[in-house]
Parts: structure tokens; C-alpha cells; sequence
């Protein structure tokens, strides 16, 4: 047996700016590459991590989507892994992982938790962006204490510890030695796939794709590639080309990751397209976010959420019904009327993935989801772009009617609820927190408008652990329900980006076949004249509608 070489202890210094947001720390790839910024940040994870006993004997899962600077964080992960005394690294094979499947490997092998090398849906290339998240053993985001005491750890780091090792090869499955630390090179896909096949009848959509049932799906040269062709290709028999952009690219192909109808607009005009397929999707860059889209109908994210909740008991899963939903705040309350028909809680959950954890450890919601493309369910605790597919495909199976059928019964029986929001990318931070400081004092001193109904910043009280989370959205909400929402994004890399979300309800059938922006319109300027945005970032539009 080979000598294990003795820990390195090198010293360091804190940098500034290390405050991880709602998922993880995201800065772009020069900034990461920069002096010992990713091993710093490591190792202020693990010091804030370490239980009493440390690590031995314990279990981090590893992986990645792929991106520019992947394949060195990996490395540089693995050798810091070792020197903290971890007993077993699993890693995805070409450190390969999408965010929903890392979460299910954490829980599958009741691991110690996981790190995620991912900046989700941004840019990626020399010139994007990089991001690294913790996910704590449920397979979930850190919640607040925890990343609150990595940003503590990375502000008193004085060193951080590794091994003077060659790099491992991590390109094919297989068990390795590394140090006194046991690597396990794992197939990327096949834990998944499996997960998958226990919640969905794959017979039954293998039937349907045989009977010429048509899938379009863009994994935009992200992560999901390799998942999608072998769950929809390979195990139920879509046809060859079903999955566009399906090979995982370090720039993503040199475009933007993000499934929205600005970035996946290719999709969407096919979609609108004479002869399109029967279904339109697309996934993310870490493959937890999805978009959906019927012949001749965006399906909006908000909407989704609730179609699948009504939907839910088709498939095998969760034929028993759901025990509740959740959504973020800034979300469409479309699910809240599906909850209380199906008469199950409905939360309202700060923005963030990790705020679902605890209600789905407690066994208080069965779904759950964002208006930011994500949704998801007990299956992991990630949020997850092929799972939400799956299950469309199975309401199409199930009921043998088209997506815009589908959404036009919904509507019909729920209501609509009209929602979009307005992004205003990489303004300037300074004046982005300005107007939110401004607005805020606007509302504390009391908004003037007709049939307003209230007008605050929102905070939510955790009915698990009792835990606060103040300051998460400012919102101005009138007696018929209609909303404005306005919030900072806590997941870009320059500047700020400001989301403005609009909403209105209609129950009367004969306005659901109106244009989205066209039944907000007045929603919208008041939106702008409130918060007077065009004064306030130069920008006469925003950037993405979605």
C-alpha cells in the first residue's frame, strides 16, 4: 500500500463577497480561477459542516453540470475532501450530476451531504459564470444557519487543508484509493433513471410514443442531456431526435441555459409551427428547472404548478392523493385553488428551493413549486426539470386529451390567473437597492391606490422549526387578488437583477383566451409608475418577459 501523504495546511486570507444566496455562491469562472478563491471557499464549508467527530466515516457526493471550470473544481474538491478526513467521495462519472439527481444519490446512499458544482441557469464558458452549493443530508439546500455560518467561516479563514495528489481519473465508474479516501466513480444517470421508473408508469408512456405520441425536448447542451436520451429515447422509445441539444457543452453551445421563451425561443416557434410535436420541454443548465409548452400554448411555470397538483393522482406516485402543496411567494396563487378544491394546506414559502425542505421532511406537502421555472416533489429535494416532464407526459397519457385541452378545462374550472414577470438584468446595485429602499418606504407610509387591499414586505415564519425570513419581497396586493411583486434575484453574478411579477384573476371563461400582457397592461404601467423603474435603471423595457 502507498504512503499517504501528510495534510497540507496552507495559509490563506479571507475575501470579501463570499455570502452564498439562495442557491449556493455564484461568481463568474475568473473570479473562481482567481488565487485560492474556490479553495476557500470549500473549506469554509466544511468548517461550517464538521460535525463534533469530523468526517470519518462519512459520505460527500460530488458532482457537476458540466460547465466551464467543472472538471478542475472536481480535482481540486476531491483533494480537499480527502485532507478533511472524509471517509468515501461519490462522483458522478466526467463529474457529471444534475442538481435533482445529486440530491437523490445524497438520500439513496444516506450521505453526509453533497457539494454541487453548478451556477444553474446562468451563462457558462470562460467568460460565465461557476457556483458551488452544499446540499445537507435530506439531499437538500443548506438552509439559512448553515450558509450563514459558511459565510462566518469564510470571513476568519486563515488556511485551508489538501493533499499532494495527481489527478484522479473520474471518466469511467469504478472504486479508487485516494489518500486514505475511498473514491467511487458512479454512473451519472442509472440512479436516476431507476428513481424515475418507481414513480411513472413507463409501459404506459413506452404505449403512448408507440402510438406516435411526439416529444420535443431541449436540453440546451446542459445537463439533462444524457438523461433525457436515456429516459425518453431509450427507455420509452421516443424517436431519435426527440432530445435537441443533447450533448453537454462547457459553454452550453454559447448560449444561455435558462428554459425561458427568450433562450428557448427555437422550441417555442416550433411549438407554434404547423405539424408541431405533441409536447414542447426544455431543462436548465443543472437540470431542475423546466419549461412546458402545448401545441399553439406557453404554459406558464405558475400554471403548471397547479395543473400538476389537480393532476398528481394519475400517476403511480401519488395515486393515494398529496398531502399538501407549497409555493414562493412571488408564484401565481393558481395552486391555492387546486389545494383547497383537493382540500390540502397550500404554503407560501419565501423564494428558494431550500424553504420546501423542511415542509417536505415533515411529511406537510407532497408537491411544490416556483414561478421560475422549477417544480418538484417528496421524490428528492431539488427541485427537477425531467421528473415535471414525466409527469406531463403522464396527464397526456392518462387523459388522452392535448395540453391546450387540458389547460383549457383547468381554467375553466379554477379560474385564470393572468401572471408574467418582468425582469430588468445587471442594473446597477446601487440603484436597484435604492429602489427597493425607496418603494419600501412608500409602502410603510402608505400606499394610496383604489381598492387596494394591503401592501407590506413579506416574511414567512417556518411552521416547522419556527424560524423567521424577513424581507423577502415587496407586495402590493388589491381586493380582487391582483398582485405586484417586487424582488431582487439573489442568483446572478453582476450588478442586480430586479423581477417584477404582475397578476390578475379571471373567472370568467370568455376573457381566458386573452394575450398575457395585453390583460395586464394596466398592471404593468402602474407596476413601472410605482417603483418608477425607468427613471430609477435607464431601461425602457425589461429584458426577459417571461
Amino acid at each position: 500500500m502507498s504512503k499517504i501523504p501528510a495534510v497540507q495546511r496552507i495559509p490563506t486570507q479571507p475575501i470579501a463577497g463570499m455570502k452564498p444566496g439562495t442557491s449556493g455562491l455564484r461568481k463568474r469562472v475568473t473570479e473562481f480561477q482567481s488565487g485560492n478563491y474556490l479553495a476557500n471557499f470549500v473549506q469554509s464549508v466544511f468548517n461550517a459542516v464538521r460535525p463534533d467527530g469530523g468526517f470519518t466515516g462519512l459520505t460527500l457526493v460530488l458532482g457537476g453540470d458540466g460547465r466551464y471550470f467543472n472538471d478542475a473544481a472536481i480535482q481540486l474538491v476531491l483533494k480537499m475532501a480527502a485532507a478533511n478526513g472524509f471517509a468515501r467521495v461519490l462522483v458522478g462519472a466526467n463529474g457529471i450530476l444534475s442538481t435533482p439527481a445529486a440530491s437523490n444519490v445524497i438520500r439513496k446512499n444516506k450521505a453526509f451531504g453533497g457539494l454541487i458544482l453548478s451556477a444553474s441557469h446562468n451563462a457558462g464558458g470562460p467568460e460565465g459564470d461557476f457556483g458551488i452549493k452544499f446540499n445537507a443530508g435530506n439531499g437538500g439546500p443548506a438552509p439559512e444557519k448553515l450558509t450563514d455560518a459558511m459565510y462566518a467561516e469564510s470571513q476568519r479563514i486563515n488556511e485551508f487543508l489538501t493533499l499532494d495528489l495527481p489527478e484522479l481519473d473520474v471518466s469511467r465508474p469504478g472504486a479508487h484509493r485516494y489518500g486514505g479516501m475511498t473514491v467511487e466513480v458512479i454512473d451519472s444517470v442509472a440512479d436516476y433513471v431507476q428513481l424515475m421508473k418507481q414513480l411513472f408508469d413507463f409501459p404506459a408512456l413506452k404505449a403512448m410514443f408507440a402510438g406516435g405520441f411526439r416529444l420535443a425536448f431541449d436540453a440546451m447542451h446542459a445537463v439533462t442531456g444524457p438523461y433525457a436520451h436515456a429516459i425518453f429515447e431509450g427507455e420509452l422509445g421516443a424517436a431519435p431526435g426527440t432530445v435537441h441539444n443533447g450533448t453537454p457543452l462547457k459553454d452550453f453551445g454559447g448560449h444561455h441555459p435558462d428554459p425561458n421563451l427568450v433562450h428557448a425561443k427555437a422550441l417555442y416557434d416550433q411549438m407554434m409551427a404547423p405539424g408541431a410535436p405533441d409536447l414542447g420541454a426544455a431543462s436548465d443548465g443543472d437540470g431542475d428547472r423546466n419549461l412546458i409548452i402545448g401545441r399553439d400554448l406557453f404554459i406558464s411555470p405558475s400554471d403548471s404548478l397547479a395543473m400538476l397538483a389537480a393532476n398528481a393522482h394519475l400517476a403511480p406516485a401519488y395515486a393515494g392523493g398529496i398531502a399538501g402543496v407549497a409555493r414562493s411567494m412571488p408564484t401565481s396563487g393558481a395552486v391555492d385553488r387546486v389545494a383547497e378544491r383537493l382540500g390540502v394546506p397550500c404554503f407560501e414559502t419565501p423564494t428558494g428551493w431550500k424553504f420546501f425542505g423542511n415542509l417536505l421532511d415533515a411529511g406537510k406537502i407532497t408537491l411544490c413549486g416556483e414561478e421560475s421555472a422549477g417544480t418538484g416533489s417528496n421524490h428528492v429535494r431539488e427541485k427537477d426539470g425531467i421528473w415535471a416532464v414525466l409527469l406531463w407526459l403522464t396527464i397526456l397519457c392518462q387523459r388522452k386529451q392535448s395540453a391546450m385541452q387540458i389547460a383549457q378545462e383547468h381554467w375553466a374550472s379554477y379560474g385564470r390567473n393572468y401572471y408574467t414577470r418582468h425582469d430588468y438584468e445587471e442594473i446597477d446595485s446601487t440603484a436597484a437597492k435604492k429602489l427597493m429602499a425607496d418603494l419600501s418606504a412608500k409602502i410603510d407610509a402608505g400606499l394610496q391606490l383604489p381598492k387596494l387591499k394591503f401592501a407590506d414586505d413579506f416574511s414567512y415564519t417556518d411552521p416547522v422549526d419556527g424560524s423567521v425570513s424577513k424581507n423577502q419581497g415587496l407586495r402590493v396586493v388589491f381586493e380582487d387578488g391582483s398582485r405586484i411583486v417586487y424582488r431582487l434575484s439573489g442568483t446572478g453574478t453582476t450588478g442586480s437583477t430586479l423581477r417584477v411579477y404582475i397578476e390578475r384573476y379571471e373567472a370568467d371563461t370568455s376573457q381566458h383566451g386573452l394575450d398575457t400582457q395585453a390583460a395586464l397592461a394596466d398592471l404593468i404601467a402602474l407596476a413601472g409608475k410605482l417603483a418608477e423603474i425607468r427613471e430609477r435603471t435607464d431601461r425602457e423595457r425589461p429584458d426577459v418577459i417571461t
